[in-house]
């Protein structure tokens, strides 16, 4: 795909005609010649009418903004807005050429066409389709899936397919998420429609993308997972993975897509009233504990959003950090943290006041 740049480039300092260029990261677990990434990769729920609604000139600037500045990787999800992310995506990939970006989408929910009043995400999806969720993980549902975001996507191919939201966040009980991996992993689960499609090669990889590491290490003890989305659970503010999940993951070559580097918010907004932390208003201990975060940052220049987006690039594992954003402003801000310096010495500054796990890799 895309240019990569000299490693001798893809440091913090870079020539100033390489501005624009943003840093990537290959991965090849299979020796198959992989897929690369850039570090910054664009999460497109908020594409899909998330909290509020915008309109397709709106969301189609913002994913125009990131492809000018090297953006190559895409994210996106049939939930998203019921389908609209990823017709929204149709309209902007086609005719750029399909090896020059990465794009994954998920699997496990099926959309149904279900009267207004009946419609699910009302409150959380805004001027979207009426559809309601069928939770489907089986052989069936994961080829259904694919076959459906293809039509909305316009394309032939998906690189990464995610098995989407197998948490307790969304399950309610361990009880009904065991029995959701269940029929995932079990002999006529999606994991074998994963398995089939990579060997295939209508796939490059597959895993799963959820709120909670510990799905992440359950399927990768009981499968053979290339590829995981992240959300929430390895930021400046979380680092709990490190105690199992990503040596695990680091030591079997599965790679780390980080989505949620700024946990719903406040590591971008900072500790301001009314910020939010895992989808809720920020509890006081949240944020008190960013504002000793956001102390550090100022004491060595650095905006909390470059430290919150900058810090999950240090593992080893992490293959790109993907964002979201509904207006061309909030991509900026990304942009420009994706191209921030963060010195060393900050991530050692708040290790040192117990703001950060001693184990966390933080070399650049």
């Amino acid at each position: 795909m895309g240019k990569r740049l000299p490693l001798s480039l893809e440091g913090n300092e870079r020539r100033e005609e390489d501005a624009m260029d943003l840093r990537t990261r290959h991965w090849d677990r299979l020796g198959n010649g992989g897929l690369t990434f850039t570090e910054l990769g664009m999460g497109t729920a908020p594409l899909g009418n998330l909290y509020r609604a915008i309109t397709d000139e709106e969301a189609h600037a913002v994913l125009e903004r990131a492809w000018e500045a090297g953006v190559r990787y895409y994210d996106t999800a049939p939930l998203y807005g019921f389908g609209l992310s990823e017709t929204r995506l149709n309209r902007f990939l086609r005719g750029k050429p399909r090896d020059s970006y990465v794009l994954s989408t998920k699997i496990g929910r099926l959309l149904q066409a279900t009267p207004p009043e009946s419609r699910d995400g009302v409150g959380k999806w805004f001027e979207v389709p009426n559809r309601k969720e069928v939770y489907d993980d089986t052989y069936d549902g994961v080829m259904r899936s694919l076959e459906f975001s293809l039509e909305r996507l316009g394309v032939d191919r998906v690189d990464i397919l995610f098995a989407h939201d197998l948490d307790r966040f969304n399950h309610g009980t361990q009880a009904a998420l065991d029995a959701k991996i269940e029929e995932l992993m079990g002999p006529s689960g999606g994991y074998q429609a994963f398995l089939k499609l990579r060997e295939e090669g209508v796939i490059e990889a597959f895993g799963a993308g959820v709120n909670e590491w510990e799905t992440c290490q359950t399927l990768t003890e009981r499968g053979d997972m290339d590829l995981f989305l992240l959300a929430g659970r390895y930021t400046l503010l979380e680092q709990e993975a490190l105690a199992s999940f990503l040596p695990l993951a680091e030591s079997r070559g599965i790679g780390i897509v980080i989505g949620g580097a700024y946990n719903s918010g406040i590591l971008a907004t900072g500790p301001k009233p009314g910020a939010y932390y895992n989808y809720d208003p920020a509890p006081p201990e949240i944020l008190e504990r960013v504002g000793r975060i956001e102390a550090v940052c100022r004491r060595h220049g650095v905006r909390l959003v470059d430290a919150a987006f900058q810090f999950p690039l240090r593992h080893p594992a992490v293959v790109s950090v993907v964002p979201g954003g509904q207006g061309v402003s909030e991509m900026e801000s990304n942009i420009r943290a994706a191209q921030a310096a963060v010195p060393e010495a900050l991530f050692a500054d708040l290790k040192a006041e117990g703001l950060m796990r001693a184990d966390a890799p933080t070399k650049g």
